[in-house]
């Protein structure tokens, strides 16, 4: 609109050069848990025990544990000899992991249904909104330049929140 005379102030875009600069370990753990968290909302969104559902959750099973592997190899946050608490919740990821695909090939829906909820919202929605600290490398990714991406980011979780929220009062179940 600058031909009238307007001029917009343009922010620069959001930068992956942070994480392109980053160490390996870092770059593997967002190239999974990105497809990990978008897979995991529309497996949620979706009906359950189908063919689909069932392929789709061995995927976004395996970019879990791709996930909580590689958080091994990322030590930013050292605390305790290269670890700290998020680690923590690798392990429980890995364990959760094994658990949910035990009780799945069992026939306890109910447990799966349960232990896949929490690696979601433990695993994906808390920590994930941890990456986006001051400091932080996806901090840096979202809001370096631009006031924003931060709208955006916030405006996306919340949206995810609420349709999942939304989905089970009005009585379809998230996990069936």
């Amino acid at each position: 609109m600058a031909e009238r005379g307007i001029e917009f102030n343009r922010m620069p875009p959001m930068t992956l050069e942070p994480l392109l600069n980053a160490p390996f370990a870092v770059q593997i753990h967002v190239a999974t848990v990105t497809p990990a968290a978008l897979l995991g909302t529309y497996i949620l969104l979706n009906p359950k025990g189908t063919p689909r559902h069932r392929l789709l959750g061995k995927l976004w099973m395996a970019l879990m544990v791709v996930t909580a592997t590689s958080s091994f190899f990322i030590h930013q946050i050292n605390l305790f000899y290269g670890f700290s608490p998020i680690h923590l919740l690798s392990i429980a990821t890995l364990f959760g992991s094994w658990n949910a695909v035990a009780a799945a090939r069992r026939g306890d829906i109910r447990r799966h249904r349960r232990i896949i909820t929490g690696l979601y919202f433990s695993g994906i929605v808390l920590a994930g909104l941890f990456t986006f600290l001051p400091g932080r490398i996806m901090h840096r990714v979202a809001f370096t330049g631009a006031e924003w991406p931060a709208a955006f980011v916030a405006a996306l979780i919340g949206a995810i929140l609420v349709a999942i929220v939304l989905r089970s009062r009005r009585g379809d179940p998230i996990a069936r």
